[in-house]
């Protein structure tokens, strides 16, 4: 059994990463189709020279970080919540969440957007894509901090409250010392989906808040363009590296 177990997994891990691993390489090619010409850096230049898809990154950074930190100590609020007051049915709706499609939640969005803004006069841009993201991605900041909650011995911040400390001492100095690692792992997880989302951002998106999904996608429909691969290539580093720091913090949690 182990051998057609170990070709099974060979299988499906080649299935997973042959296409990533053909994208690295045909971003290096010299050519701007896939025939192999020879070595070269110049698509990675031509992507560092491109000031759509710098202004697309830059637009990408902020509007993570706002919405990673912001669902970050939201999500950890609530799941502090949820550990000391059990509600199956709250519980429950986070995963809901996490199964809607994203077209409807995104339409859905959108309407809630365009309903609220009609009477403050205020048009899509950068805080409705900030909003969203943080509409999405805070489900996974609450169920990766309960986790970790959920395996402490909720004692011990007990008997700092008979010590004398406070509720929100007894949290700061006691439970959220316990739970950092879980806290990181879920901020970076956040980050990551933030940054990668496309069909959400493109429906509640204004004019000068494109984001690098958004413009990558509109790139690879007009034909080839193999800048799209280098940066393409260097996001799957770069995500790939921050999940698996998120694996790690997760595990030392």
């Amino acid at each position: 059994m182990k051998r057609p177990l170990a070709l099974y997994a060979a299988a499906a891990f080649a299935f997973l990463y042959l296409p990533l691993l053909t994208l690295a390489a045909f971003s290096f090619n010299s050519s701007r189709f896939t025939v192999w010409e020879g070595f070269s850096l110049r698509w990675y230049a031509a992507a560092w020279g491109d000031a759509q898809l710098l202004e697309a990154a830059g637009n990408s950074l902020i509007i993570a970080v706002a919405a990673t930190g912001i669902a970050t100590a939201a999500g950890t609020l609530c799941a502090y919540a949820l550990w000391k007051r059990r509600s199956p049915a709250v519980s429950g709706l986070l995963y809901a969440t996490l199964v809607t499609p994203e077209i409807v939640m995104g339409v859905a969005l959108l309407a809630f957007f365009q309903w609220t803004f009609r009477s403050l006069d205020l048009r899509l841009g950068m805080h409705t894509v900030i909003l969203a993201h943080v509409a999405f991605s805070i489900a996974y900041v609450v169920l990766v901090v309960l986790a970790r909650l959920r395996t402490m011995d909720a004692t011990i911040e007990e008997a700092a409250l008979d010590l004398g400390a406070t509720p929100w001492r007894a949290f700061r100095e006691v439970t959220l010392p316990g739970i950092l690692p879980a806290v990181g792992a879920a901020a970076l997880l956040a980050f990551t989906v933030s940054f990668d989302d496309y069909v959400i951002t493109s429906l509640v998106a204004g004019v000068d808040s494109e984001t690098l999904p958004m413009v990558i996608y509109a790139m690879a429909r007009r034909g080839a363009n193999p800048a799209v691969n280098a940066v393409c290539s260097v996001l799957v580093v770069g995500f790939g590296a921050l999940i698996l720091a998120s694996e790690r913090l997760r595990r030392s949690a």
